[in-house]
């Protein structure tokens, strides 16, 4: 019987991720919000989101031009990157449901008046982005090279819309001195919508470094659908954000 030889895959994509999401993520949030540094923030952003990007091409790229063999390794490690995620949101809203349960009054002293048509917009915008990737799909499995790329820029587009929504509320809670530091609530609030946020954000950067080949005529099946079912779960998990969060 001839052995097989061991083959290792290398890619230099996955560290230039988490370079990209250590500007984008952790410093430009604490930039602005802790150390209310305008400058630095949009530095790390400046630094953080085209880095992000390339990492995410990059990869995206190499799978590509990958063999076929790899959609069996996507069926099995897509489930245990969504269960990873699920586990970690589960250990947040944990946290914001025992400080709910026990705090006599709620939202604490200092929280001013939150928008609820800001959030319901920002449901409307994301559940719509979930029937455009699905029709992006639907077109791709057709074999309408053109109608995809549409479908999936207006996906974009709507995710990029929902991540305007987001800054926009944030700079006018700031501006009322509604700060991470103000209550255990604000605390919560930014921890919990801004990591939401930063699963959009990443959702955008994969659907643009899929888009890039596209516009080319170079699309993998596997790499768009498993940015689906991404995508489909960062809507999902919105619900839980709007609905605890926000409405109760």
């Amino acid at each position: 019987m001839q052995a097989h030889e061991h083959h290792w895959e290398t890619s230099w994509a996955p560290i230039v991720i988490a370079v990209g999401l250590l500007f984008t993520v952790p410093l430009a949030f604490a930039s602005y919000f802790q150390y209310e540094s305008i400058g630095m923030a949009t530095a790390c952003l400046g630094i953080g989101v085209p880095v992000l990007l390339a990492g995410i091409s990059g990869w995206i790229n190499e799978g590509i031009g990958a063999n076929e063999w790899q959609f069996g390794y996507s069926k099995v490690g897509l489930p245990i990157f969504i269960t990873s995620e699920v586990l970690i949101f589960l250990g947040l809203f944990s946290s914001y449901w025992g400080l709910r349960l026990l705090s006599d009054t709620w939202p604490p002293a200092g929280t001013p008046h939150i928008n609820l048509v800001i959030p319901v917009l920002m449901t409307i915008v994301l559940v719509s982005s979930s029937v455009t990737i699905h029709f992006a799909e639907e077109k791709l499995d057709a074999g309408d090279a053109g109608g995809f790329r549409s479908w999936l820029m207006t996906t974009i587009g709507l995710g990029i819309i929902f991540l305007g929504f987001t800054a926009y509320e944030y700079n006018h809670l700031l501006h009322q001195g509604f700060g991470t530091s103000t209550n255990i609530y604000s605390s919560a609030f930014y921890s919990i919508t801004g990591f939401h946020a930063a699963h959009v954000l990443v959702g955008v950067c994969v659907f643009i470094a899929v888009l890039i080949p596209a516009l080319g005529g170079r699309v993998n099946d596997t790499f768009v659908k498993c940015a689906s079912v991404y995508w489909h779960f960062v809507d999902i998990i919105w619900f839980f954000v709007v609905t605890q969060v926000y409405f109760w």
